[in-house]
């Protein structure tokens, strides 16, 4: 059995979440895939296709560029990903554990 962690949610519609399962918890960051939930899309198409060397399928969904920043922003803060990124590593802004917003 499982849990959405949120990693972002914007009143806009748009948010990403994580399933989270009990046996997670040995692991330093969830595993899982994440979802990104999107709630009233200004535009979207779903594309499908069965020819050639096996089915198509294609998903595409259009929201603001601002909102993407901060699911992005969200998401490496979340994985503790700021020195791949090469930002700051200390208690500097953009660390997961930072109180500035």
């Amino acid at each position: 059995m499982g849990t959405k962690e949120w990693v972002s949610s914007h009143p806009s519609g748009a948010s990403l979440y994580q399933e989270c399962f009990y046996d997670v918890e040995k692991h330093a960051t969830n595993p899982n895939p994440a979802v990104i939930q999107i709630e009233n899309p200004g535009s979207f198409s779903i594309t499908q296709e069965h020819a050639g060397a096996g089915p198509y399928s294609q998903l595409v969904v259009e929201i603001p560029a601002e909102h993407f920043d901060e699911i992005a922003i969200a998401w490496c803060k979340s994985r503790k990903l700021q020195g791949r990124l090469g930002g700051p590593v200390g208690q500097e802004w953009g660390f997961p554990d930072c109180d500035l917003e």
